[in-house]
């Protein structure tokens, strides 16, 4: 009535065999000739490493860090008057800024929000008399 369990017991010896296959294989070709001695300086087996932090450091803090730096000039600049779109999908004239709020009016509705819930400025108000 039950299902035999001899062709799985097979595969998971199969499997073991082919795991100290490659381990042994792995460690025969990492290991130089007996005898012999590697002439290369220790600073090279760190290469991939530092090329590899190089390259994480270009692809992805930069722009992480100028993304940042670009929104919180976005945030300094807000002035009475800007049309903005809230991270919620708000769009919104801003009322009043103040040091980490904003008091903005979409449609008949007033809100005050955190200015970190800004993502874009759409259109500049006629109050800046800055920009």
């Amino acid at each position: 009535m039950l299902a035999k369990r001899q062709p799985a017991t097979k595969l998971i010896g199969l499997f073991g065999y082919m795991n100290w296959f490659v381990s042994n294989l792995l460690l025969a070709m990492g290991a130089p000739p007996q005898g012999a001695q590697s002439s290369a300086p220790a600073w090279i087996s760190f290469a991939p490493m530092i090329l590899l932090v190089v390259v994480f450091y270009v692809a992805l803090i930069r722009p992480q860090q100028k993304k940042a730096r670009d929104h919180a000039n976005l945030l300094k600049t807000l002035r009475p008057g800007d049309k903005i779109i809230t991270s919620g999908g708000v769009l919104a004239t801003v009322v009043t800024v103040k040091e980490r709020t904003l008091t903005i009016r979409s449609a008949d509705a007033k809100f005050e929000i955190t200015k970190s819930a800004v993502t874009e400025v759409t259109e500049r108000g006629g109050d800046s008399a800055g920009s």
